[in-house]
C-alpha cells in the first residue's frame, strides 16, 4: 500500500473509532495517527489469532483499522485519564 493509501485508511478509521469511543473525533491529524496506528495494531492482532492483517484499500482492511484503532483509543483515553 502506498502512502496514501495508508494516510486514507487512518483518517477513515480513526475517525470511525473515534465516534464509536467518545462520540466525538479527536482532530485531522490525530485521527489519521489514530488510524494508522490501529491499522497496524489490528493487523498485528488479526494476524495473531490466526486471520489476515491489513491487505490493501478495502472493507476488510478497514474493519481490520477501526478494530485496531478502537483498541488504540481506549488505552489512549486510559492513560490520558490516569495522568490527569
Amino acid at each position: 500500500m502506498g502512502i496514501l493509501s495508508w494516510l486514507i485508511l487512518g483518517l477513515i478509521a480513526g475517525f470511525i473509532a473515534s465516534k464509536v469511543v467518545n462520540k466525538s473525533g479527536e482532530g485531522l491529524i490525530l485521527d489519521i495517527v489514530l488510524g494508522i496506528i490501529g491499522a497496524v495494531v489490528g493487523g498485528w492482532l488479526f494476524s495473531f489469532f490466526g486471520a489476515a492483517g491489513v491487505t490493501g484499500l478495502n472493507i476488510y482492511s478497514m474493519v481490520v483499522a477501526v478494530i485496531g484503532a478502537i483498541v488504540v483509543l481506549l488505552i489512549y483515553h486510559a492513560v490520558v485519564r490516569r495522568a490527569a
